[in-house]
């Protein structure tokens, strides 16, 4: 019995060990992936792109907590971002029952492959115009969050998402950006089936997602869905979230690496 207990002791500690060394090892990789991704491209413009209807004090009211603008991109800027989503192949798909359905591509993809995509999200331009949307100076939220900058495909039939906020794992306010990249239902011309829905005060609404569109809402506090898309319809949008202070607790961390799992795997909790 006591040598019994000494192999089961032995093995313990030995599995305990092996545990903390892969911990340690991931997290090891993950913070290299950071230091990569917080180099900007060189050759970008650091102001980043040029943005349609910047002047201040002329954008639409956010009393509700969402506010939208057309055309958000020159047609140039619009066309190369669409270019560098549309080559991206490495989608990871997620299902959760009742809820949710469709593809996601992270932030640390996102820099790896999509360098116009990263210089608008990180744009002062861009900030300085959210920031006078929602009345609030924000932020970037932290580069290991993979939902700072994602983009999502409702390719498949039945893709969707159900009513949901969108949580806050920050201590200041937190808002998302939504761009549509490409809304294509089976008619020539046409929208996909796929809505966005929302309900700020006073009711649900409909929220257009035509291509190049700019959507501000904040999602911690309007409810809001995305319905099931079609057979042979397809629907890209590239999602932004900012934060007017993205210090968070250690609770907030932790949550913030559970909610990511559904999204972007087991991965999330190294992160």
């Amino acid at each position: 019995m006591p040598v019994e207990m000494s192999t089961l002791a032995l093995l313990t500690v030995t599995g305990l060990a092996l545990s903390t060394a892969g911990f340690v090892y991931l997290r090891a990789s993950r913070a290299q992936i950071y230091r990569r991704m917080a180099v900007p491209d060189r050759a970008l413009d650091v102001s980043g792109p040029d943005l349609n209807g910047v002047t201040p004090g002329t954008h639409p009211s956010f009393a509700q907590r969402l506010a939208v603008l057309d055309d958000i991109l020159p047609a140039e800027t619009f066309g190369r971002i669409s270019a560098e989503i549309e080559a991206l192949v490495d989608t990871e798909r997620s299902y959760l029952p009742t809820h949710k359905k469709g593809g996601t591509v992270a932030y640390d993809t996102l820099c790896a492959k999509a360098p116009h995509v990263v210089a608008l999200y990180r744009s002062p331009r861009l900030h300085a115009l959210v920031s006078d949307i929602v009345g609030v100076p924000i932020q970037q939220t932290p580069l290991h969050d993979q939902s700072s900058l994602s983009v999502l495909f409702y390719e498949k039939p039945g893709d969707h998402i159900g009513w949901h906020y969108d949580h806050n794992f920050y201590r200041g306010r937190h808002f998302t950006v939504l761009i549509p990249i490409v809304n294509r239902g089976r008619e020539v011309g046409a929208l996909s089936s796929a809505r966005l829905l929302a309900k700020p005060a006073g009711g649900e609404i409909e929220v257009s997602t035509s291509p190049n569109r700019m959507i501000v809402f904040e999602g911690a506090r309007v409810l809001h869905k995305v319905t099931p898309i079609g057979d042979g319809e397809r629907r890209v949008i590239l999602s932004m979230t900012f934060c007017s202070d993205p210090r968070n607790s250690l609770w907030q961390g932790v949550a913030r690496r559970i909610k990511d799992t559904a999204f972007f795997g087991i991965r999330a909790l190294w992160t």
